[in-house]
């Protein structure tokens, strides 16, 4: 008995230090304490299930559980006040974030402007970045929803390259979820996936903002065990060096081979945040070593860790574009990762992740590291084409006009397709890339379409209509890429036919729902009767495996979204 009673003790000492609680008591509950009950386990009441401290802690099978103690009306009012003050000091501090302003995509007609033109974009921060959002009870700002980075976000069962190749295109058309007369198109790209052991030896040199932006509980402590995620997988073939900048930059690790796991966490276990912002810096320094420990053949890459708050040095949009374009030419990539909430410059993260060879992803929480650092290793860190274009040809005999859906801040002059001297986008192993036109047929009057007066001094067009209607094609599908040591191009390209049916796949459905979203959360013109309710109803019927679960997680965002908007 004596036994017996020491181990209450014991359990219940325990349990109160690691369960303390900063509620505030008001003076009629300062004399309660918390309460503890011991009960056969078969016999426990319902309540007590999710707070059972002990099972077995005697032979007679008994439970020690935890009874809450009664909140009063006063405290409840308290925490609520404490909460509502959290929330509009975050909403205040969401104020001073940065995102690019664009214009959306207009319908182009078809006999005019029969080339449509853009840099693929495999970036997926402003998915994370809208979820951020919508999880701390907010919609996000119209300009924060880039529409194709939702979309790219999920992987899609595209067919795998079987060439030399190491791109495949594919596309399907059927019905406009948002506009019944309209038709959409759906155009997949998938690059080479390559097994995890037979990628090329990486050079990696992490680049840590440390400056004092980057203070706070979520941004120093979830870089270092973002971080940590990737070093846990490395091989001893590959190799990290770290860089900080804050007022100044500094190596605070040498190239490290990446079996020495423990010394390379310990470098980054003992970083701190304070201090000016010196991004430029940093980011010359970081090519710098990686340049110095370049892998021939390998995976050369820089990680930069930031909220992109950059005002020391070079730090001007125009200013870092130009020292990336010039770093970029050595062969080292650069990937960029997103921290913290209230100082977001998004802006700044686009440009150096457009001009850098690389990709943007905005991390807020572990899962999101897990999911880009672990198990999209390779479609995030290891390139297999660079400098990805598309340019579509729409078939005017088929097509009165078209809207590319997404891509605004990648679209292309249509010269630009054939000149390898212009930067695109790159596509990791193993990468989706989904882009979507919808497109009003031939025959359809639609008030989408803007209409000019007659030309006084030319035809308004000089397309022959015969040669064009003798095609069957809706439109031809051109793509070109580089690889990633090459400085010349290759094209690939396919047609597209329309039968004018409806028989879409479930990624079609479920990306097709993504884009319906999208423009519904932004309010665009271009909806049309697209609602919350019709892009859930759409997604679900295109869960396919869904394995992750990463097409339900939406579902359940978009509907958190509705009940922001209502």
């Amino acid at each position: 008995m004596k036994t017996y009673k020491t181990v209450i003790v014991i359990l219940s000492a325990f349990f109160l230090f690691s369960c303390g609680t900063n509620k505030q008591k008001t003076p009629e509950a300062a004399d309660q304490v918390d309460e503890f009950r011991i009960v056969d386990i078969e016999e426990a009441p319902m309540q007590a299930e999710n707070n059972i401290v002990s099972e077995d802690i005697s032979e007679d099978k008994k439970a020690l559980y935890f009874v809450p103690p009664t909140i009063s009306a006063d405290e409840e009012i308290l925490e609520s006040k404490m909460q509502i003050s959290i929330a509009d000091a975050e909403y205040d501090q969401l104020k001073n974030e940065e995102y690019s302003q664009f214009a959306e995509n207009k319908f182009q007609p078809a006999k005019i402007e029969p080339l449509s033109t853009f840099s693929v974009d495999v970036d997926a921060a402003s998915y994370s970045n809208m979820r951020r959002f919508i999880n701390r009870g907010s919609l996000p700002e119209k300009d924060a929803i880039r529409i194709e980075e939702l979309i790219n976000y999920f992987s899609y069962n595209y067919p795998e390259p079987t060439g030399s190749d190491p791109v495949k295109i594919s596309a399907e058309v059927g019905n406009c979820p948002w506009n019944n007369q309209n038709r959409l198109v759906k155009i997949g790209l998938k690059a080479r996936n390559i097994a995890g052991d037979n990628l090329p030896a990486s050079n990696f040199v992490f680049l840590i903002d440390v400056s004092g932006s980057m203070e706070g509980p979520t941004r120093p402590g979830l870089v270092k065990s973002s971080l940590k995620l990737l070093v846990n997988n490395l091989r001893e073939k590959d190799r990290v060096a770290i860089v900080v900048y804050a007022g100044a930059a500094g190596e605070v690790l040498s190239s490290t081979p990446g079996n020495n796991k423990q010394k390379i966490k310990e470098a980054l276990d003992n970083l701190s945040a304070g201090g000016s912002t010196a991004g430029g810096d940093g980011i010359q320094l970081a090519y710098k070593i990686a340049r110095k420990n370049f892998i021939k053949g390998g995976n050369n890459r820089i990680i930069l860790c930031t909220d992109g708050d950059f005002n020391v040095g070079v730090s001007s949009d125009d200013g870092l574009q130009k020292l990336i374009e010039q770093e970029r030419k050595s062969g080292v990539f650069l990937s960029i990762l997103g921290y913290g909430m209230g100082n977001y410059k998004d802006k700044k993260m686009q440009v150096l992740a457009q001009t850098g060879n690389g990709n943007h992803a905005y991390i807020d929480n572990l899962q999101e590291a897990n999911k880009v650092l672990v198990n999209e290793f390779g479609a995030t860190m290891y390139t297999v084409a660079k400098d990805v274009k598309l340019q579509i040809e729409f078939n005017p005999a088929k097509v009165q006009a078209y809207r590319l859906v997404g891509y605004e801040t990648r679209l292309l002059n249509k010269e630009d397709f054939n000149d390898d001297t212009k930067d695109a986008g790159e596509m990791g192993a193993g990468h989706t890339v989904t882009a979507f036109y919808e497109v009003i047929p031939v025959g359809i009057k639609s008030n989408l379409i803007g209409s000019v007066d007659p030309l006084k001094y030319q035809k308004d067009t000089n397309i022959d209509p015969v040669s064009y209607s003798l095609h069957p094609d809706l439109l031809t599908v051109k793509l070109r890429y580089k690889q990633p040591n090459s400085d010349t191009s290759k094209k690939i390209e396919i047609p597209l036919i329309d039968n004018n049916l409806d028989n879409v796949s479930d990624d079609f459905r479920f990306a097709a729902a993504v884009a319906m979203f999208g423009q519904v959360v932004k309010d665009s013109q271009y909806k049309g009767n697209g609602s919350y309710d019709k892009a859930i109803a759409l997604a679900q019927k295109g869960y396919g495996s869904d394995i992750q679960g990463y097409r339900r997680e939406f579902v359940r965002l978009m509907e958190t979204a509705k009940g922001l908007a209502n």
